[in-house]
């Protein structure tokens, strides 16, 4: 047998050797959801039915579901159940709220009004990354968010927030150190700052997608265990202005996000993570990292580290909420897949629980390991596996 096989063996022994053996750590605040693709959706002939989603949603125990495009029909699909919902407005709605009220009644009277309270609606998000789309619509999206708060309160409802949600790369300046973290201009003022008064204001959330698979593909510095939650002896990173140590790619973008607000002036704006996941599979031959394997310890160590109740380095409490992206794989396999689930909503990742407070048992370790050996095993024989 070769060399390689026993040193990648003396690996895997040595990793096996520092793994714990808790099976649960104490529930944290952290509300962990999905989020629902209407992209997705469009890529199936028949998508699955309303129904089918909400049982979907309730047999993998997740506490709420995004809806990256509010559906009326889905929206339904949650009455008297035990499911939160964030709502999303579509980013070509922006100027018409911007422009008239009426326009944002209009929306509430078909989205919220027939459904609310009956189906748990905690948040709308204006747009979802509406800069990075279309960048003359900085001047729409306050007057839009502030009508769409205004037509809510009209009607009565003071228990939904409103907001928008922003792309971490096209809104952050550096991730790392996070102490060096900006919001990017001409945003920052024109967009963010306006509106992080506006959510302080309101006690609502600063809204990011935030995803350490994009960030490791063009960092190529990033060793692919710190944003899988692979905690080595030397797998961390410094910050050496706040003498802050990271040991996962996730706590340091997260922190860089409140990093910025802090220079904005806004340091204890709730955080919500509305977008995050690995991708199990991708259609570009270059993309080895997008595998099955790597997606379950990705899911893994981010949902046993939002269980672990210990926050990031710079905000104890953590974000409020995280919605992994996504609940459901394409049924085209064209570019990345995501999903939890398969097509026909079967689970993708059998040793993975959504609900609950269970967290890394041994087992589950040890086929984290083994799948880490696998997978390097399999890369370095270019793709024809064999240990002799």
């Amino acid at each position: 047998m070769s060399s390689y096989f026993f040193l990648s063996l003396t690996a895997l022994l040595f990793t096996l050797s520092l793994l714990p053996g808790s099976t649960s750590l104490p529930t944290s605040t952290t509300t962990i959801g999905a989020t629902y693709s209407a992209g997705t959706a469009a890529t199936y002939a028949m998508p699955p039915t309303p129904e089918k989603v909400a049982h979907a949603v309730a047999a993998l125990g997740l506490r709420s579901l995004r809806l990256d495009a509010s559906d009326p029909t889905l929206v339904r699909a949650f009455l008297y159940s035990n499911t939160t919902l964030l709502l999303t407005i579509p980013n070509q709605m922006v100027p018409p709220l911007a422009a008239n009220r009426s326009n944002a009644l209009r929306w509430l009277y078909v989205h919220v009004v027939p459904f609310y309270p009956r189906t748990k609606i905690s948040t709308i998000s204006v747009g979802n990354d509406p800069l990075e789309s279309s960048p003359d619509f900085s001047t729409f999206l306050l007057p839009a968010i502030r009508n769409l708060h205004l037509s809510l309160r009209d009607l009565g409802i003071r228990k939904i927030s409103v907001s928008t949600t922003f792309s971490f790369i096209s809104i952050i300046t550096t991730p790392f150190p996070p102490s060096s973290a900006q919001f990017l201009e001409p945003a920052l003022y024109t967009v963010v700052r306006p509106l992080l008064q506006f959510l302080r204001d309101t006690n609502s959330s600063f809204l990011v997608n935030l995803y350490p698979y994009n960030l490791y593909k063009i960092r190529s510095e990033i060793p692919i265990g710190f944003p899988l939650f692979q905690e080595h002896p030397f797998g961390f990173r410094d910050d050496l202005t706040t003498g802050v140590r990271y040991r996962n790619l996730f706590d340091m973008m997260v922190d860089a996000v409140i990093s910025a607000m802090a220079v904005a002036g806004y340091e204890n704006i709730p955080l919500i993570v509305t977008e995050t996941g690995w991708p199990s599979f991708s259609t570009d031959p270059t993309e080895i990292d997008a595998n099955p394997i790597y997606a379950e310890l990705y899911l893994k160590g981010l949902l046993c580290h939002l269980r672990s109740g210990k926050g990031t380095p710079l905000r104890k409490e953590g974000v409020s909420e995280t919605y992994i992206y996504e609940l459901l794989d394409k049924q085209m396999r064209k570019g990345r897949n995501w999903g939890i689930l398969y097509p026909n909503l079967t689970t993708k990742y059998k040793y993975i629980q959504f609900s609950g407070s269970y967290c890394r048992g041994f087992f589950d370790m040890l086929i984290m390991a083994v799948g880490q050996f696998l997978v390097f095993a399999f890369l370095r024989g270019n793709g024809s596996f064999s240990l002799i």
